[in-house]
This record gives C-alpha cells, sequence and structure tokens, in this order.
C-alpha cells in the first residue's frame, strides 16, 4: 500500500528568471543534483527516475550527466500541467514496491525563453482540438475564459473573486526571494486597469512565462529517517480522467464544471486517513485564477459553485481558512509545469517555507484542473 510507505527526502531547484543561459538539460540536472545533497545522498544512489511526457530531456542523458547508478526504474507521466504530482506518486510506488531505492522526480523548462507549443500557423492539432483552435481558441487561455465566463455566469462570479486569488499568492511572493514576483508589489486597482489576454481574463490571471527547473528525491519511509531533514511523507496520491472528458475544452459535457479534480479527489481521499477539513494548507495548480477557485470545489473545501465566496475575506491567505500557494505559485513565483508547488508543500511540511503556516502537518497539492490530473496528500 502507498500510504506513508515513502517520503520525500530532498529538494532542489535553479533560479527562475526569462532567458537562462543553460540548456534544458543542465538545469534539469542541476536541480536533481541539488535535491540529492539535500537528501544527503550521492547521484551514484539513484536508481529510479520520472518526469513528465513533455519533458525534453531523456533519461539517458539526464543520467550520465549526474553521474546516476544503474537504473531499474524510469516513466513518464502526461498532460503537462496535469502530471506534476502524477509524477511523484508513480515515483513513489516504484520505491514503495521495491523497484528502485531512490528515485527522482524532476521537470525542467525554459518557458521564459519563448517556447510554447501552440504558437504559429504550425500549432498542434489533435482530433480534440480541430473543433475549436480552427474557430479562435487556439492558447489555454482561450479556452479557459470561455470556462471561466460559464463559471461567472452560474454561480454569480466576479473579477473580484479571480483578484482575490492573484493578489493573495502574489503577497506571497512578495515575501519569498526565490519568486520571479518577489518584492514587486500588486494593488487590486492595478489588477483591474491590467490589458486582457483573453476577457474575462486580464493579464493577472494568467501565469509566468518562467526558465527553471525543480527535483525531488523520494526513498522508503524506513530509509528516510536516516536523511539530514524531517521526512515528508506521500500520504497519498492519485490521478483523474473523468468520463467523457476532453482536455481543457469540455464544454459539450453534462456537467462542465465538474472537472477532473472531482475524479482525483474521489481516489485521493478513498486511500487516505486525512480529509479536507484536515488540511492546514494547500498548494493548487494556478496556471489560470479561475483553476484555483474549481480546484477548491472539486477537493472538497466548499460546495459546488461556492469557491469564489471561498476567496473572499482573506480565507486563503497566510492567518486565513486554508492559505494556498505560500511561496507565490505559478501567477507570482515561477511557472515550471506546478513542480514548484510540489517542493513548497515539501518546505511547509519541514516548518521552513518563507510563509510558514502555523502548526502546518498536512498539505494538499494537486495538478491542473481542466486537463486529466492527479494530486498529493502530504504529511510530516
Amino acid at each position: 500500500m502507498l500510504k506513508d510507505a515513502t517520503a520525500i527526502v530532498g529538494i532542489g531547484e535553479t533560479p527562475f528568471a526569462k532567458g537562462l543561459e543553460p540548456s534544458e538539460c543542465q538545469l534539469a540536472s542541476e536541480a536533481i543534483v541539488a535535491a540529492l545533497a539535500d537528501a544527503g545522498l550521492e547521484p551514484s544512489d539513484v536508481d529510479g527516475m520520472a518526469s513528465y511526457t513533455m519533458e525534453s530531456t531523456e533519461e539517458v542523458e539526464v543520467a550520465k550527466n549526474i553521474g546516476a547508478g544503474d537504473l531499474h526504474f524510469f516513466g513518464k507521466v502526461g498532460y503537462g500541467g496535469g502530471g506534476g504530482p502524477g509524477v511523484v506518486g508513480l515515483l513513489a510506488m516504484a520505491v514503495a514496491t521495491g523497484r528502485c531505492n531512490v528515485g527522482v522526480a524532476w521537470r525542467s523548462r525554459k518557458r521564459g525563453s519563448g517556447q510554447r507549443p501552440w504558437a504559429g500557423a504550425h500549432a498542434q492539432v489533435t482530433p480534440a482540438s480541430a473543433w475549436t483552435r480552427p474557430w479562435g481558441l487556439l492558447r489555454p487561455v482561450d479556452e479557459i475564459g470561455l470556462l471561466t465566463r460559464r463559471y461567472m455566469h452560474l454561480y454569480g462570479a466576479t473579477r473580484d473573486h479571480l483578484a482575490n486569488v492573484a493578489l493573495a499568492v502574489r503577497k506571497h511572493a512578495n515575501n519569498n526571494p526565490r519568486a520571479i514576483m518577489y518584492e514587486r508589489t500588486m494593488t487590486r486597482e492595478d489588477y483591474m486597469k491590467a490589458r486582457w489576454i483573453s476577457e474575462p481574463l486580464c493579464l493577472f490571471d494568467n501565469c509566468l512565462e518562467t526558465d527553471g527547473a525543480l527535483a525531488c528525491v523520494i526513498v522508503r519511509a524506513d530509509r528516510a529517517r536516516d536523511c539530514p531533514h524531517r521526512p515528508v511523507y506521500i500520504h497519498s496520491a492519485s490521478q483523474g480522467l473523468p468520463s467523457q472528458s476532453e482536455v481543457m475544452t469540455n464544454y459539450w459535457n453534462e456537467d462542465p464544471m465538474r472537472g477532473p479534480a472531482w475524479t482525483c479527489a474521489e481516489g485521493l481521499y478513498r486511500s487516505s486517513d486525512i480529509k479536507p477539513e484536515d488540511i492546514k494548507v494547500a498548494q493548487l495548480y494556478d496556471a489560470f485564477t479561475p483553476l484555483v477557485l474549481l480546484s477548491l470545489e472539486g477537493y472538497g473545501f466548499c460546495k459546488r459553485g461556492e469557491g469564489a465566496e471561498f476567496t473572499n475575506d482573506g480565507n486563503i491567505s497566510i492567518g486565513g481558512r486554508l492559505p494556498l500557494n505560500t511561496s507565490g505559485g505559478g501567477l507570482s513565483e515561477a511557472y515550471v509545469h506546478g513542480f514548484n508547488l510540489i517542493n513548497e508543500g515539501v518546505r511547509q511540511m519541514r516548518g521552513t517555507s518563507c510563509n510558514q503556516v502555523k502548526d502546518a502537518d498536512t498539505c494538499l497539492v494537486t495538478a491542473g484542473e481542466g486537463v486529466p490530473t492527479s494530486a498529493l496528500l502530504l504529511r510530516n
């Protein structure tokens, strides 16, 4: 059984910026070596690897570059922003079942250098997107913009609710020296005056464009106790792909507002002793502000249609009911397909976050809502 059988014992990351000089492979290698050093382990101890299918680096090159040992497990998880916790869950299963002993998971990306898979005339057209892209839904922001408008129409959500999310995570980033938006404050007026990207989503509803890499190290729970830092146990992991779902354009489904988070949550809590009311802090995937509202509902923190209201009164800030994205998340720390949310979850469980939540002993980390997704429950 996966529950508490493995732990994250090391985390590492490169600086975040636009236009970093090193290649994605070099950035990945640097992050992995840093995570291993944090865990008190050597690269030669590594015998398992996991990452995203959208990762451009290959196990063969990364393993050679860091000086890994013989690999007994390697695997990848799909759907980009939906993959992060799933990558960690996949690797945890390999470690828990003895397929490997020391596993590293990573994501490396040079998004800030202009790599956008949907840009230009050669934009990818999948069987599903053949029904949308020729009519102008070229970018994820366009697709999520339509979903947001539907949510606003059904539940009375407003731009003020979206601003609550953007302002909360920006405030957290302002206290995080690693964050792109460190000390770069934002007011509600700044948010409201920002240019449209795809109405009703403005500039500050969109994640950053970032170069950087992150990694974490996973070992069995019994071995974790010998590592330098407090083990962060992987209590539960899940993935979710609802029946008859489409990627980011689920508009013709019978219930478009019941996205992958609901399916993922069912599996996550089914194998868990931790329930929504027990969770002290959460790292919810925030490529776009409205995804946070949908995730709050899907993972059981409020009822259907109440995600917008949940963001009021400082509920999602430090000191609130459920502090979110305490490093700044994808909106204000960095956007590396959500892996920074995993590392921040580990810091919260260690008690070392720049925005530490008092008595935090449980943390939910999620991947993207609107795509086949994944989630982790971490505990200390």
